[in-house]
Order: C-alpha cells, then structure tokens, then sequence
C-alpha cells in the first residue's frame, strides 16, 4: 500500500499560487468560460505543463463531499456467484453502485469495472479495497479513478 495517495484539506490561503491557479483553470474549463486548457492556462497566467502537472491533484472540497464516485476494476475468478458476493460487498458497506461493466471471460478470469457512489460507505476506502482484495475469487484489485 505504499503507493496508496493520502489526501488533505488544506486553507486555500495556505497553498502555492500555481495550485490556486490551477484550480481557477479547472473552473473555467468545467463553467465553458475557458474552451481548451490552453485559453483557461492563458486567462489564469500558468502554463499548460503546469496545469497538467496538478491538475488531478487538485479536487475542490465541496466535489470530495458530496456524490464521490470511484471507479474500481477487479479481475475474477469465473465462477457463479462471484460478482454477487463483489456486490455484496459494496451493498453491505452502504456503497451505490452506478455501473457494472464486464468482459468476457478468457483464460477462466473476467475483468470488472464498477463505478459506485461513496458518500455513504461506513467504511475507509483502503479497507474496501483490502476487502475486495481478500475474498475467494479475487485475484486482483484496484482503484481506477475517483
């Protein structure tokens, strides 16, 4: 787990000027006030390499709090029941699933990307992924995106 990211909240006051920024690019870009990461670098004074360096390091708090969706892919054992009892997991853990994609089968594995709502899990990411991880059937987990 040493590869794990920790995360902070932070004062806006306390952080670097190019993080503050960044973070005013990013707004821009989501808001259309900005059409391309180039004009939003413009009208922030960064530049592009700047932005794309911390762009996905910065994540405003309000987005941390409220709808977090992470994006979980698993390879599976091929056997029945074994993406009820992933599901059970996330069920019981009070996590709302939003998709489940899954390939076929080779090889008598399957990969699995769910995406699932975390605003209400009861508990830390780190012990649902170790969870996941830990069940029968389970040969590889991780977060995607989120």
């Amino acid at each position: 787990m040493a590869n794990t990211p920790k995360y902070y909240i932070v004062e806006a006051s306390a952080l670097p000027e190019i993080f503050l920024k960044v973070a005013e690019a990013k707004h821009l870009l989501t808001t259309g006030q900005a059409g391309t990461v180039n004009d939003a670098a413009k009208m922030t004074g960064i530049s592009r390499s700047a932005f794309y360096k911390y762009r996905d390091a910065l994540l405003p708090f309000q987005n941390m709090t409220s709808g977090r969706i992470i994006t979980f892919q698993l390879l599976l054992h091929d056997r029945p029941g074994m993406l009820q009892s992933i599901l059970g997991i996330f069920s019981e853990h009070n996590a709302n699933i939003i998709t489940i994609n899954s390939i076929v089968p080779t090889d008598g594995c399957a990969v699995v990307t769910i995406s699932a709502e975390t605003i209400h899990i009861d508990i830390d990411l780190e012990d649902l992924l170790l969870t996941l991880r830990d069940t029968s059937g389970v040969v590889k987990a991780e977060i995607l995106a989120g």
